[in-house]
């Protein structure tokens, strides 16, 4: 499988470019390049609501905390692949279905079903992100491949 695989619509919106630059940089270990694709006062919320990422539920607010973000739940994980097979876009937004598949060190698996949402501004930034997702559902996946 290559890291990023699409199989939804393939019409380019703002949004929806922003999402596959996103997924791109994640599956290449880019952090500086994925801060880039953020608007200074952009909010991350993966997921939405409390989770181990973010006990308060309240979003990863401005490039810094995103940053902080990408320490805790991105840099940790040897490779994440993207399977999206629907995406819908609307004005200045897109909504990603798929999964999200973490391998972990010492060959753990976690596939994460959800749905995924991009909202651009003008300048085809990101100002937020918005991953649909249930923490539960991730972990009953959980598995060590070999």
């Amino acid at each position: 499988m290559t890291a990023v695989t699409w199989t939804a619509s393939k019409t380019e919106t703002p949004a929806r470019v922003a999402s596959w630059r996103s997924m791109d940089c994640v599956t290449r270990g880019l952090k500086d390049e994925w801060l880039a694709l953020f608007a200074e006062d952009a909010v991350v919320e993966d997921p939405v609501g409390p989770s181990m990422f973010d006990a308060e539920g309240k979003g990863h607010h401005g490039k810094e905390a995103i940053a902080a973000f990408w320490d805790l739940a991105i840099a940790n994980v040897e490779r994440f692949e993207f399977a999206m097979h629907d995406s819908f876009a609307a004005g200045s937004e897109c909504a990603n279905v798929g999964t999200i598949s973490a391998f972990l060190p010492g060959g753990a698996r976690v596939d994460t079903e959800g749905v995924f949402v991009y909202n651009v501004g003008e300048d085809g930034l990101i100002k937020s992100m918005r991953a649909f997702w249930e923490t539960e559902r991730a972990l009953a996946t959980l598995r060590v491949e070999t």
